[in-house]
Order: C-alpha cells, then sequence, then structure tokens
C-alpha cells in the first residue's frame, strides 16, 4: 500500500479545500441575499422552499451554489483517487489550482451578472482541471502511466 499523505498529496488537497471555502462564503452570501429581498418584500421566506423560489437578486447565488456539487465533485473524487493509488504528480496540483481558479471565475462571471455565453467560456477552465484529475484517476487505477 503506497504512503498515502505525503507532500505532494497534501499540495492536492489545498485548492479543494479553499474550493470548500468558496461553498461556504457562498451560503453566507446566499444567506445574506435572501435576508435583502425578504426585508425589500421581494420574496417570502417560503418562496425559498421551491428551486425556483429565489427572486433575481439570490437566484443567481442559489444556483451557483448548486453548480458547486455537479461537475466540481469529480475534481475531488479524482484527487480521492489518485491519493489512494499513490499516483499524485505535480501536474495534478496544478490541473486542481486550474480547477479552483476556474471555479472562482465562474463563480464572480455567475453571481454578478447574466452573461451565459461568457459563464459557458470560463466554466471551460474549471473543467479542465476536473477533465485533467479525473482522466489521470482512470489511468492509475486501470494500470497506466
Amino acid at each position: 500500500m503506497p504512503e498515502v499523505m505525503n507532500e505532494t498529496a497534501a499540495q492536492v488537497l489545498l485548492p479543494l479545500c479553499l474550493h470548500f471555502g468558496l461553498i461556504v462564503l457562498l451560503y453566507a452570501v446566499l444567506t445574506w441575499a435572501r435576508l435583502v429581498v425578504v426585508r425589500r418584500g421581494e420574496a417570502r421566506t417560503a418562496d425559498f422552499a421551491r428551486a425556483d423560489g429565489d427572486p433575481r437578486l439570490s437566484a443567481r447565488i442559489q444556483r451557483n451554489l448548486a453548480n458547486q456539487f455537479e461537475a466540481p465533485v469529480f475534481a475531488w473524487i479524482g484527487a480521492l483517487i489518485l491519493i489512494l493509488t499513490g499516483h499524485v504528480t505535480g501536474l495534478d496540483v496544478a490541473a486542481a489550482w486550474l480547477f479552483l481558479a476556474g471555479r472562482l471565475i465562474h463563480t464572480a462571471v455567475q453571481c454578478t451578472g447574466d452573461n451565459v455565453g461568457l459563464r459557458g467560456k470560463v466554466f471551460v477552465i474549471n473543467f479542465a482541471g476536473v477533465l485533467w484529475l479525473m482522466g489521470h484517476a482512470m489511468l492509475a487505477i486501470t494500470g497506466g502511466p
């Protein structure tokens, strides 16, 4: 069994843990935005029981928060497979940082405007990191390099 937590393994986890920090921040911002729209009378607390219940201010944040649990989950899966198989490399660490940078840019674009085309383009940044991590993980479990 390979040594699981070497320095490179810890380095690949840092940007992923910072991604968790982004999620915590988004929960806080969403809570604030929902308080604002309720105070303004744009929504009632009961409106948030439905996925489509958020008015414009909080809807972008809510959708971005939901996005954090879609494709990004595979960055975590890939990294954990690489750690458990002892295959983490410097390129994996770079891919994890690329993933985080892309998530931050995607969040800024999604939460501050309606430019779906730009959002799709910046999504490619973080998705490239996810693809690298999952691709390398697949090689690791199938006996590839």
